[in-house]
């Protein structure tokens, strides 16, 4: 059975302290491992990408291994084979596919057949691996992780249920602050949910935030700026959160919308960590993955 990485719960504790303990050794020494060596990992984005498609396919390199780009259109999936039979194909080729995508589900029946790990780079639900570089981004900053509380403000969407999920098994308390019609659901059980921004980052030592219109909600984008209005991350908000509090994105960022230009360019924020240790945290995970 190969060991895959859908929603992040295949973690244990266990599992994640040392993903996060190696991560950080190999961003002190980003080419010791050969992990990959000769090998070839498929990485398929139905969904544009700058800091997945960058962090992966230069982890890969990293790791001594080939990373294949693969769009939709490239394969014969745009045509209508199966999921079933790209994935058999597949596994005769590669260590190991991820897929950022839309639906789960696509990456479920990937899993369901394939014979080598498959791992999720986004999809519509999770967003497992932005956890995984955001608790090494805390990891960093606070020392450590237990005890910590995470202020996660606007829209209750992937990312928020990812960072809930794994901050949950990393011993980190996530609040989760939006108005309704936004909450977190599908993953609320590991989070405490409020509506009131201020009561989410009091105490916090991170607050974090995430675009208010994503790829899909351009229907909508202006009733979504307006539901969402009070949830902007500017200095006043910041300053409510316990002292030493840093800001959170995973990008990209609509400056003047879900936080000001003061506090993403600014003095508080461990927003461009996060985006490079997208790749340290992944390259951890890759060898986890193809170790079987």
């Amino acid at each position: 059975m190969a060991r895959h990485l859908l929603t992040g719960s295949e973690l244990t504790r266990a599992d994640l302290d040392a993903l996060l303990r190696r991560a950080e050794q190999l961003k002190v020494a980003p080419h010791s491992s050969r992990a990959l060596d000769g090998r070839t990992v498929a990485l398929i984005f139905e969904k544009p990408s700058t800091r997945t498609r960058l962090s992966f396919e230069a982890g890969v390199v990293e790791l001594a291994g080939h990373p294949m780009i693969l769009h939709r259109g490239d394969l014969q999936l745009s045509r209508g084979e199966s999921v079933a039979d790209t994935a058999r194909v597949l596994s005769r080729h590669v260590a190991a596919v991820g897929v950022r995508t839309g639906p789960d589900e696509l990456l479920k029946e990937l899993s369901a057949v394939a014979v080598v790990p498959v791992f999720n780079m986004l999809t519509a639900g999770h967003h497992p691996c932005q956890a995984l570089a955001d608790l090494m981004t805390l990891r960093e900053r606070f020392g450590g992780l237990h005890g910590l509380r995470v202020a996660y403000v606007g829209d209750g969407n992937n990312v928020a249920r990812s960072l809930a999920l794994l901050g949950a098994t990393a011993g980190v308390e996530v609040v989760v602050a939006s108005p309704p019609g936004y909450t977190l659901n599908g993953g609320a059980d590991r989070a405490r949910l409020v509506e009131d921004p201020a009561e989410a980052v009091r105490g916090a030592h991170a607050v974090y935030t995430d675009v208010w219109v994503s790829m899909g909600d351009e229907a909508t984008a202006e009733q979504r700026r307006g539901d969402l209005a009070a949830y902007r991350i500017d200095d006043a908000l910041l300053d409510r959160a316990a002292p030493g509090a840093v800001a959170m994105h995973c990008l990209p960022a609509h400056v003047g919308e879900e936080i000001t230009a003061a506090v993403l360019y600014g003095p508080r924020e461990a927003i461009w960590d996060q985006a490079e240790n997208r790749r340290h945290a992944q390259k951890a995970l890759l060898e986890w993955l193809v170790s079987g």
